[in-house]
């Protein structure tokens, strides 16, 4: 009896752990409802998009490491906002975060963007061929 009440003391105190991390109630109730999940643990660093990433190695290896994106996308973000750098820390490439070892930095490496498919600023490729089937318009004059 006295383990099952020293458990359930635990984990009464890492619930309040993770309510003052998350900066109290209606705070940690706004991140479950973003990010689906309230995790507690330490902030290894920050990205120059403004991503948080967190490690706690009490929890399982491949749930231990994860990212809190930048507010200013609020509930649109995706993988491709995590920066190369970060990538491989995140899964578990490399032990060490970019904030010790910070990796190669080659004069020709292109600035990281996100992915934008199915935005407005998606790419779209230029046709200089004519199109094989003309499309039917309503208001165009017959001759």
């Amino acid at each position: 009896m006295a383990k099952q009440v020293a458990a359930l003391v635990e984990q009464v105190k890492l619930s309040f752990d993770i309510l003052k991390q998350h900066g109290g109630p209606f705070r940690s109730f706004y991140d479950l409802f973003r990010t689906d999940a309230l995790k507690s643990g330490s902030v290894v660093g920050v990205d120059e998009l403004g991503n948080t990433y967190y490690e706690n190695k009490a929890y399982f290896v491949g749930r231990s490491r994860w990212v809190v994106y930048n507010e200013n996308v609020g509930y649109d973000y995706d993988g491709s906002q995590v920066a190369a750098r970060w990538y491989g820390w995140l899964h578990y490439k490399t032990d060490l975060p970019p904030t010790i070892q910070p990796g190669v930095n080659y004069p020709w490496l292109a600035k990281h963007t996100e992915n934008m498919t199915g935005t407005e600023k998606a790419y779209t490729p230029y046709s200089t061929t004519l199109p094989k089937i003309q499309a039917w318009d309503p208001n165009a004059k017959k001759e």
